[in-house]
């Protein structure tokens, strides 16, 4: 045995120590996130949130309106409010009430910002739209309502790139994808799911739909075909439900529970969906955990129903890919949560994500920042982001046409101007939003107005230049 021990590798002390520093510490702009509250008279107060046992975020924010799903007697109702409308809201604020049933699921159209879907246990789904400034008296018309689920409705998901697309899921186990200016339904998945459908997604250019099911598996499907492309079995061992998002690169992330109830998140490469990239487990908490993916810095936020926290990760290419970065902890559980898109923000406090936290009777913004000493616009942070323009229209999307998301620059504020579009379809609702800070003129009719005004001045320009020409050959 003693020329064995010769090839017994002997590293000196502090080579090892060194090398365990360099994996303590790796280097990411976001270590330092962090998250904070705003002071209370920022809140939204005196708000009944539903308190319907329904794993949807309950929430929905854009740049101009936060909405939350609340109590309603008889049917369900949810309250959309403009984001300056902070403090007390008053019991008789009006409410968006057309459903007969309980409200399961909200989302804002990301290319209209006055127009908000609803998905209720009525089986319908309602496109709504809501006026700028906010709702004067209750809404109860819906612009269009899509009938066509048999059973409640509690998965609403717009489509990131083409217009007026969107996609729901209800408790019939049928995903449907609707051309919502047309208000039909024009292609309809029904024989993929056996069971109850927890979770249903885009990836960034809408050309996969990624969704999570009772059956323990998850699929990867080519939305207009309905076909599956890729299906992972068991991703998590326990029986609870199970999210999934997609992240950079094609990859998802899922959240679910081990055999012995502890919450986990796991990376998976759908093209080898054998074993996951990374497994970790959380804690033993009983919330199923919601995930809110940030392509712009790889970060991804876990919100707990029923927790007091949001822990946040990066997702990044080497192992182990899913990164601890820090934990916000309040006192407070959430009951939902909503998502700011990037173009709401506030860059020159190199915000980087927000918040909107549903307590029992309120919401409460949360802001997540990373600590810079300058106020000059941080490009690092800010590369372009996803902008309200789509890239293609619906009839183009469905006949088979993709298109990536249009980016925009944050770097002079939020306001990205777009030309004004003719919209030959039959429903006002189906325009974009011309501006994300609501700076814009809104209506074509405005922007027309405008236009010609710009032209006239033109042209009196011309015109001057063209005397003062004149004048000085005189001379």
């Amino acid at each position: 045995s003693a020329p064995l021990k010769l090839l017994e590798p002997t590293l000196p002390p502090h080579d090892s120590q060194f090398t365990m520093s360099r994996k303590v510490v790796r280097a990411s702009k976001f270590r330092h996130v962090f998250g904070q509250a705003v002071k209370a008279d920022q809140c939204y107060d005196d708000i009944r949130i539903s308190t319907m046992t329904w794993d949807s975020n309950f929430c929905s924010v854009n740049p101009k309106f936060v909405s939350m799903i609340v109590d309603a007697s008889g049917g369900g109702a949810f309250m959309v409010l403009p984001l300056n409308k902070t403090g007390r809201i008053d019991m008789s604020y009006p409410t968006v009430c057309g459903h007969t049933g309980p409200v399961l699921d909200i989302e804002f159209c990301p290319h209209n910002d006055n127009i908000i879907a609803s998905g209720s246990e009525d089986c319908s789904v309602m496109i709504w739209e809501i006026p700028d400034g906010g709702l004067t008296s209750p809404l109860t018309e819906p612009v269009v309502k899509l009938d066509g689920h048999s059973k409640r409705v509690g998965i609403l998901n717009w489509h990131p790139t083409a217009h007026n697309v969107l996609l729901s899921a209800g408790s019939d186990n049928v995903i449907i994808l609707w051309n919502v200016a047309q208000g039909r339904a024009v292609v309809r998945i029904d024989s993929v799911h056996p069971d109850l459908i927890y979770s249903a997604c885009w990836n960034s250019d809408g050309s996969r739909i990624l969704t999570s099911c009772k059956d323990k598996k998850l699929r990867v499907l080519e939305p207009r075909e309905g076909t599956v492309l890729f299906e992972k079995e068991k991703p998590h061992e326990g029986s609870r439900p199970v999210r999934a998002v997609f992240v950079s690169d094609g990859k998802i992330l899922s959240t679910g529970f081990s055999r012995m109830s502890e919450r986990q998140v796991a990376l998976w490469d759908p093209t080898n969906f054998g074993e996951a990239l990374t497994l970790q487990e959380l804690d033993t908490s009983s919330g199923v955990l919601l995930p809110f993916f940030d392509p712009d810095t790889g970060i991804v936020y876990l919100c707990g129903k029923g927790d007091s926290s949001i822990r946040y990760f990066e997702v990044t290419d080497e192992a182990p890919y899913v990164h601890y970065l820090s934990m916000y902890s309040s006192k407070e559980s959430q009951k939902g949560m909503g998502y700011m898109p990037k173009r709401g923000l506030e860059v020159n406090k190199c915000e980087i994500a927000r918040f909107y936290k549903l307590h029992e009777r309120k919401c409460e913004p949360i802001v997540m920042t990373v600590p810079r000493k300058s106020d000059l616009f941080q490009e690092d942070l800010y590369p372009d982001t996803i902008g309200p323009e789509p890239s293609v229209e619906a009839d183009e999307w469905f006949a088979g046409k993709d298109g990536p998301p249009i980016l925009i620059s944050l770097k002079d504020g939020f306001v990205a101007t777009t030309k004004a579009k003719e919209f030959k379809v039959h429903k006002s609702l189906l325009k974009t939003t011309t501006a994300s800070a609501g700076s814009q003129p809104e209506s074509s009719g405005e922007v027309h107005s405008l236009r010609k005004e710009v032209q006239d001045l033109k042209a009196a320009l011309q015109e001057l230049t063209k005397r003062v020409r004149e004048l000085e050959t005189k001379d």
